[in-house]
This record gives structure tokens, sequence and C-alpha cells, in this order.
């Protein structure tokens, strides 16, 4: 046996984060063993402390202040509430606010599958949007921005979400082509991402 149980559960647990598989993983490991103990004593401290953020139960992006319901983004009253973005992953919304172009609020559908089609969960989200909408908005907000990026599966689920929303809103728009076909939110630079805000059609 190579490993003991301990650190095979380690790397598994590892190996099911975003982007790292089973050898970016075990190579984690080693780096962690080697690692000072106060390096190591600190990581585990602040992954402790993980378990306190929330999830904003309007946009799903992370809530730091755990005396607040909701997270800064959607407390901030210089944003409009009439504008939502929807984006699916966080670090997508962390690329549109680089941009400070955006001054609108979001929500956050989650990663899109193979197949561009919504799961549960994306279409619990989706439902939460249109409860705001007609709670606060009396049914119909300014503009909803789809910011999904534009791959084939992104294109299919940018579609659905369009029709599915199109009732609620004066103008419905999707993220400008500053973005090539097949290219991530999350990596664009910010003068690519500006430039396919000002495009959003």
């Amino acid at each position: 046996m190579i490993f003991s149980n301990q650190t095979k559960k380690l790397i598994n647990l590892l190996a099911k984060l975003p982007g790292i598989g089973p050898r970016q993983a075990t190579r984690l490991v080693f780096h962690l063993v080697n690692s000072e103990k106060e390096t190591l004593t600190e990581l585990i401290k602040t992954l402790d402390e993980v378990k306190n953020i929330n999830t904003c139960p309007k946009c799903f992006f992370i809530n730091e202040d755990k005396d607040e319901k909701f997270c800064y983004i959607c407390r901030d009253e210089s944003r409009s509430p009439s504008s939502i973005a929807i984006l699916e992953k966080e670090t997508d919304l962390i690329s549109l606010e680089r941009t400070n172009k955006w001054r609108g609020r979001y929500l956050i559908l989650g990663d899109l599958k193979r197949g561009g089609f919504l799961n549960d969960n994306q279409n619990a989200r989706l439902n939460t949007l249109k409860e705001r909408i007609y709670q606060e908005h009396n049914g119909k907000i300014d503009e909803i921005l789809v910011a999904i990026s534009p791959t084939a599966f992104g294109d299919l689920a940018a579609q659905t979400i369009m029709k599915e929303l199109y009732a609620l809103t004066n103008k419905i728009t999707r993220i400008g082509r500053g973005l090539p076909i097949g290219g991530d939110i999350e990596f664009a630079d910010e003068d690519t991402l500006s430039e396919a805000l000002r495009n959003r059609n």
C-alpha cells in the first residue's frame, strides 16, 4: 500500500475541487506534508472559518457578513435593483465587477453541464428571480442581461433563459460578442468584457 487511508482520503477530497484531478491532488498533499507547521495551522483555521460563510438568498453570491442576510452587492443602494445580470459562476461575477461597467445586480445560476440544459437547482434559482421581480417590481424590471459564456452549451442555455424571462423585463440582452465564440467570461480581460457589455444586444 503506497498511501495510508488518511492520505488517500485527503487526496480524494482535494480531487473533488474544481480543476483539480487525482494527480494534482496528490501533488498538493505532498506539498502540504512538507509545509511549515505554522502554515498548516493557519490553513486549517481558515478552512474552518469557511463554514461561517453563507450564500446570498437573492443572487447566490457569497455573503461573508454573518450579521446581514444579503451580500454587499444586493445591499448596495447605489446599484440598480431593476437591472439584473444572469451568470454561471461566482468568478464570472468577479470578472464583470472588475470592468466597473455594470451597475445592476446579479443572479448566479451555477455551472452549466454538458448539453446546456438547466438542472433543477438552476431552475429553482430562476424561479427565485421571477418571485423577486413580481414581489419587488410589480412583475417587470428594466433589463435582464444574460451573461453566459458564448459556448455551444452556453448559447442553448441562454436561449432557454431569455425565452423564460422575456415577459418580465422591458429589455433582455445577451452579452456582446466582444468575447470569442467558445470563450469563457472568467478568463476574459477587463477591456474585452467592457466591450462585450457595451455591445450587448
